[in-house]
């Protein structure tokens, strides 16, 4: 695999995390604005999400991750470029943690670490 390849799946797959860290900004601030006015229901909630600019953003991020992903899949196997896409799972726990302040126990940790080494071993295959 060549270096542009590896540097777009990984772009790909930071595109895909950054648009999770913003649709969980999104959904949890629209969350706690409609608690605030007094309309919590599933419509109203879902009404807020829609209006916010995190999601939006979010959703785009995806959209342009995935004609990055069409690309690699027209120049990479299959089986070796999916498995990268675990590394999308590191990258959003990572933001989880630093960006939102979320705890990183024990296990994750080493659930973390596992999906490390499996894309190493197959890197390594490519």
């Amino acid at each position: 695999m060549t270096l542009r390849l590896f540097l777009l799946i990984f772009t790909s797959v930071a595109m895909s995390a950054c648009a999770q860290l913003l649709l969980k900004m999104g959904a949890t601030k629209a969350s706690a604005v409609s608690e605030q006015v007094g309309n919590a229901s599933a419509v109203g909630s879902l009404t807020e999400m829609l209006l916010s600019p995190f999601v939006w953003l979010g959703l785009l991020l995806y959209g342009v991750g995935t004609l990055v992903w069409l690309f690699v899949l027209a120049k990479v196997p299959l089986s070796v470029a999916y498995p990268f896409v675990g590394a999308g799972f590191i990258l959003t726990a990572l933001l989880g943690v630093f960006v939102l302040q979320e705890t990183m126990n024990l296990s994750r940790g080493l659930g973390i670490l596992l999906i490390i080494a499996g894309c190493i071993l197959v890197a390594r295959t490519a």
